[in-house]
């Protein structure tokens, strides 16, 4: 019998930041409880970034409890929750010891850099020397860049000792991103990870959905290296083991950004979404059509619900968006808080003529180009520190236009709107100016936790509890374009000449 609330679904969703559990009502987005913690971030070297394995896990299973406390306070029970998904920062690398459950080295985060040399060392193993960044892409749909799986993994195959010492011992390692780190640690060590997360990995066949035993290869991938049982997003993979969730099922896993394109409803061909977070990723629905680009996005699964065919997407990833205003803040100092964003960008009219390019560590699709940095054009001694906020946030909207140009050439059909969602999109400037630039209607949901809906929804499809076709009504905030085509074009004219001037810089 159901009890207060009705059966709830919980989500799991390990962002770079922070870790959250929300409970949804099923076949709803009413959110009943949840709880967040931040991360610990840790930046040994420049470019370099992790986080604690241990850290990870420990604050996902404390935003379980608290939120299941919540759920008591109200006058729910666990018993109410008949599923947990799972979903989280992709790419991130994790390796640990299958006896002791300690991890060999920290997580080496999505947009860590120190592998640049790694790549090099890769590129150069492309027959005929020709470097071709895109020499692996029909199979994994991914070119050859720091941001993967399997580079960061050849990276800590190459300068790890704790790892060096068990390959050469022959002891087994396991490998996973998140979702398998933590799917291992609260079932009955379950190693799985779903084809959403591998398919980011650059070690899995598009085609086949399998580990690729010629990726394998060029990736100098050892036998004793253990990689997850790749399966489909919507399936159960194992029950909790201990604590508040103990007996409840695992039955959905979605990488963030195809969370996110779920939660959104963007499920069919033509559909597509831009999040907004310490990065930004627009993916756009390609049905059952495994498109391999030709205009630098990526080609990745965007999910596959039980024994169905999947569901392919591609995608263009922004590598810096609030990371920008992080740095601002924290590194230049220029303002103390982020609610001083609005008043600083209200001191000014416009941008000053100011643009910035974000390229702290590169720049993701379309160009790819990891010797980029970043650059501040136009600086005058009328500059102010609004004209530079301004600037940091325009920079966003330039990024995600970039992309869906490139999404518009190589899809034929141009989107008539946009839909966003992520913690960016409270900034009604970011959002108004998205609109301009782009010349689309931007359409915000109202319930913004589309990726923990996704991961919801998912997971409740496996045990019966969310029929994937009920359209979850909801109210849109939508944003129309307020400049002229003369002025849009003006503006996106002088962002294209300072991305000119970024490309390339840190040649050595």
């Amino acid at each position: 019998m159901p009890g207060k609330f009705g059966n709830l679904i919980g989500a799991i969703d390990e962002g770079t930041s922070s870790a959250r559990f929300i409970l949804f009502r099923a076949e709803s987005t009413e959110i009943v409880a949840s709880y967040q913690k931040s991360v610990t971030n840790i930046f040994p070297c420049e470019g370099w970034y992790e986080q604690d394995p241990m850290e990870i896990i420990n604050v996902v299973r404390e935003c379980i409890e608290k939120t299941v406390e919540k759920l008591i306070e109200l006058g729910g029970h666990p018993s109410d929750i008949k599923a947990v998904g799972i979903t989280n920062q992709r790419e991130s690398t994790i390796v640990w010891d299958p006896e002791s459950g300690q991890p060999l080295y920290n997580c080496i985060i999505w947009s860590d850099i120190r592998t640049t040399s790694t790549v090099d060392y890769l590129l150069d193993k492309v027959p005929n020397k020709t470097r071709n960044k895109n020499y692996l892409k029909p199979l994994c749909g991914l070119p050859l860049s720091t941001y993967f799986s399997a580079v960061k993994l050849k990276w800590l195959l190459d300068n790890a000792q704790t790892v060096q010492a068990y390959v050469r011992d022959g002891k087994q390692i396991m490998f996973g991103t998140i979702d398998t780190w933590i799917m291992w640690n609260l079932t009955d060590q379950m190693h799985v990870t779903d084809v959403t997360n591998a398919s980011r990995t650059m070690l899995m066949n598009l085609e086949t959905l399998e580990w690729d035993p010629i990726l394998k290869k060029f990736f100098d991938i050892p036998s004793n290296i253990e990689l997850p049982a790749i399966k489909s997003s919507s399936e159960i993979y194992g029950n909790i083991v201990d604590g508040a969730l103990k007996g409840i099922p695992i039955s959905g896993c979605l990488g963030d950004q195809q969370a996110a394109l779920v939660g959104q409803g963007c499920m069919h061909l033509g559909d597509a979404k831009c999040t907004y977070g310490t990065g930004c990723f627009l993916l756009y629905c390609t049905g059952g059509n495994n498109v391999d680009s030709e205009h630098g996005l990526l080609t990745t699964v965007a999910y596959q619900l039980g024994d169905r065919f999947p569901v392919y997407a591609l995608e263009g990833s922004v590598a810096v968006a609030g990371a920008s205003l992080t740095w601002l803040k924290d590194n230049i100092e220029l303002f103390e808080s982020f609610s001083e964003i609005d008043a600083l960008v209200k001191s000014v009219p416009d941008n000053g003529d100011v643009y910035f390019v974000p390229a702290f560590s590169g720049l993701f699709a379309p160009h790819w180009d990891s010797e980029a940095r970043g650059i501040i054009c136009g600086i005058t001694e009328e500059t102010q520190r609004g004209h530079i906020v301004r600037a940091a946030l325009e920079s966003v909207c330039f990024q995600v236009k970039d992309i869906l140009d490139a999404m518009n050439l190589e899809c034929g059909t141009p989107l008539s709107k946009l839909k966003v969602d992520g913690g960016m999109t409270n900034n009604n400037f970011l959002m108004q100016t998205q609109s301009d630039i782009i010349g689309l209607e931007v359409m915000k949901p109202a319930m913004v936790e589309t990726t923990s809906l996704g991961a919801a929804m998912v997971a409740g499809n496996a045990v019966g509890l969310w029929n994937m076709d009920l359209k979850i009504e909801g109210n849109s905030r939508i944003y129309k374009p307020k400049i002229s085509d003369d002025e849009r074009e003006m503006r996106f004219t002088k962002w294209r000449m300072a991305i000119e001037r970024s490309l390339g810089w840190d040649q050595n």
